[in-house]
Order: structure tokens, then sequence, then C-alpha cells
């Protein structure tokens, strides 16, 4: 009996040995970790804030591989919890956006299109939303900055200068893209001065801030040529598309041998439209895998996204709706109008086919809604906009009135 308790015993042991194993060495993926360093971009030699096919690489990693990046909010800020207004005016706008990478992928070719699949967001528990004076899409009303700070989680983000509401969390990359090749820059840079001496908007390079300094900065070789980061374009960046969420496939574009894969910009939540000029930005890490696709890239020359069911699972329970026309006042021409010709349209009352103005007259509509029956002033109704209101098209053949819809969700008012 004591020799049949001995070898029980000496089994148990064993079998408590063996479950207690340490299995977290274990591996089947690699994993890659892109960490910030420092304060601020400037500080990190994985960070960078302007687009440049010699931008180097800071890591390379192979198609399949789990890419974790460290991300800082779109201002590189020191906004926090207790900041106010007048730290907005502080922000040094050169410094828009700071991207971490860029990454090498290893087999990716010009010509190919690289999938980028979005696997977490884990957010930081702070995030803010700004008006930035002579920024955003009612930038002739709202002239004043203004903050809304967030405190951010898993499930929703609240403010006490937003009382009484609560805005999920739906978070995605504000800000993912590729590097340009030289003949892009080119290209790009000649029908964006092509815009500017029309009278459009247009930002040119600015070495001034610019990352990284050896490449884009008031030195570098590239100085008249390193991009800004603030329009979209072919390569993706700042697209600011919310349906990008957990899940999802973007396909873009490679213009240079290895893509140069970067992400930024990380919004908590945001409306279509982003109309006050931001989301709830936040810092994140995000997590995302690759696969290669050879030579689609003679097919797909932008951005473009594969989802499932993330598309309707946004979709608010309780909604309200404006209907804008493309109406305006007699010789009113509205800022984004400013460079075509104001003789001409000043003084008509109705625009032919214009989603733009039809757009701002149903967020003008979606304002005063929001003011009217929950109670928020002006620039809050419009901060409210911006991260819950989603712009929709309604329609664009019946001429002259295209159809731009403001959809709030009425879900983020607590009951």
């Amino acid at each position: 009996m004591k020799l049949l308790l001995a070898l029980l015993a000496t089994a148990l042991a064993g079998f408590a040995a063996t479950a207690a194993a340490d299995t977290t060495d274990q591996k089947w993926q690699t994993r890659l970790v892109i960490a910030k360093r420092g304060a601020h971009c400037v500080d990190d030699p994985n960070c960078f804030n302007r687009y440049h096919p010699d931008i180097p690489a800071v890591d390379r990693a192979s198609p399949g591989d789990v890419l974790v990046f460290h991300t800082r909010d779109a201002l590189d800020s020191d906004l926090r919890l207790d900041s106010v207004a007048d730290d907005v005016t502080a922000i040094d706008l050169n410094l828009v956006h700071p991207m971490t990478g860029p990454v090498h992928i290893e087999g990716a070719e010009r010509g190919d299109v690289l999938a980028v699949t979005l696997l977490d967001i884990e957010p930081d528990q702070y995030g803010y939303t700004v008006i930035v004076p002579g920024f955003g899409f009612l930038r002739d009303i709202y002239t004043e900055p203004y903050l809304v700070n967030w405190r951010l989680s898993r499930t929703h983000a609240e403010s006490d200068q937003m009382p009484g509401v609560k805005v999920p969390y739906e978070a995605f990359m504000g800000s993912v893209g590729v590097l340009p090749g030289q003949p892009e820059v080119d290209s790009w840079l000649a029908r964006e001065a092509a815009l500017g001496a029309a009278g459009g908007v247009a930002l040119p390079p600015q070495p001034v801030g610019a990352l990284p300094s050896a490449v884009c900065g008031p030195q570098g070789p590239a100085r008249d040529a390193c991009l800004r980061t603030i329009p979209p374009r072919e390569n993706g960046g700042n697209m600011d598309v919310q349906q990008m969420q957990v899940g999802t496939t973007l396909l873009l574009p490679c213009f240079i041998d290895g893509c140069g894969l970067f992400v930024g910009d990380v919004h908590y939540a945001q409306g279509d439209g982003e109309v006050s000029g931001t989301a709830i930005e936040m810092g994140a890490v995000v997590a995302l895998t690759t696969e290669i696709r050879k030579g689609q890239g003679a097919f797909i020359t932008g951005p473009e996204v594969e989802g499932g069911a993330q598309i309707k699972d946004m979709e608010p329970s309780r909604f309200y709706q404006t209907i804008g026309l493309p109406l305006k006042a007699a010789g009113e021409v509205p800022t984004q109008h400013a460079y075509l010709n104001g003789e001409k349209i000043g003084n008509l009352t109705n625009l032919s086919e214009d989603l733009t103005l039809a757009a701002r007259d149903a967020l003008i509509k979606m304002i005063g809604y929001i003011q009217r029956e929950h109670g928020l002033d002006a620039e809050q109704a419009y901060i409210l906009a911006s991260v819950a209101v989603d712009l929709r098209v309604g329609q664009v053949v019946d001429v002259p009135n295209y159809i731009v819809t403001a959809v709030l969700n009425e879900d983020v008012f607590e009951e």
C-alpha cells in the first residue's frame, strides 16, 4: 500500500508540474512592435510627419506578421484632461500628423497591392476634440478655439464639457498608408500647385517642423518635395474613413519596393464628415497584419476596403436626420466656393448639382436641432456633429438639387 501511495503521489506531482508549465514561449506568429520613444515625434526615430520615398524604413516585416504600432495623437500635442480652449492656440500645425513607421514589407514591390487587415485598437485613456480657428467645414462660422476633453474606455467616451453624452467606441485608423514613389511626388506636387495657383486650398511643402529633418527639414535634400499629411491621396494617408473598423482589410497600391507602411492619427469615434476638423483624437496601440497581392496595382490605383458586418454594426438604434439642399443666401459665397467665380454665383440662392453646399445646409440644420432639442450650445453641437453625425449623399440625379443628409446617432444621449 505504501508503495502504491508513493507511486500515486509521484504521478500527481508530475501532472501538477505539467499542468503548471508556462506556454507563453510557444509561438506560431511573429509580432513586430514599432514603439514610441520620447515625448514627441521629434524625439522619436520611429516617427515622421511628411511623405517622401527617401524616408528610411524603421523596421522590416514579412507578410503575415502581426505589426503593433504605438501611435501619437493627430496634433502631437501636450493636451490633457485639464486642458482648456486657450491651449489649442499653442498647437503647432506644422507638426501634423505624426506617423509611426514606415515599415518595409518583405517581398512587396511597386505595382503590388498591400492588403492591411486591422486586428485591434487599444485606446489611450484620454482623447480630445477641438475647433481650430481657420480649419473645419464651417470655419467661417466657428472662428474661436474650442476644446472637449474625453475620458476613454473600451465601451464609450464621456466628457465634463459634454454632459449627458456617451459616444460609443468605434475606433479606426484615421491615417494609414504607404509612401509615394518619386513619380507620384512629382505628379501630386504639380496638381496641388496648380490648384493653389487657381485660388484653391492647397498645402505646399513646409520644411519647418518637418520630420525626418534629415530628409524633409530646412536643410534636408527633399525639403521642397516632402508632401504634407493633411490631404489624403492615392497612397492613403489621412482618409478619416470611419468604416475601416477592426476586421476590415484596406487595399493600398504600393509605389515603392517594400511599400513603406505607416499608421497614425487614430480616432476613437468620428461621424462621417469629421466636420469640426477633428474626431475624438487619441494615441493608441494598433495591431494589424499584411498580405501582398502581386501585380494588382494595375487595377487598384487608390485605397479600397473589404469588410463584413462592420457598417451594419455601427448603425444606431435611434436617429434624427436633416435634409440638405444646395441653397444659400443671396450675396453669400460659401468658404468652399470662394476660389471659384464668386461674381457668377454670389447673387444666386440655388447652386446646381452642388454636394458641398447641400452638406453645409444639412449640417447647419442638424446643429440647430441639437441645440434646440438637446440643450447644447453651438460649439458643443458642432463638436458632437463631428463625432456622432454622419453626412450621407442622398441622391445625385434630381437636378439641380442634389441631396446630402445629416444623420445623428441619438443613442449618444443618456436616457
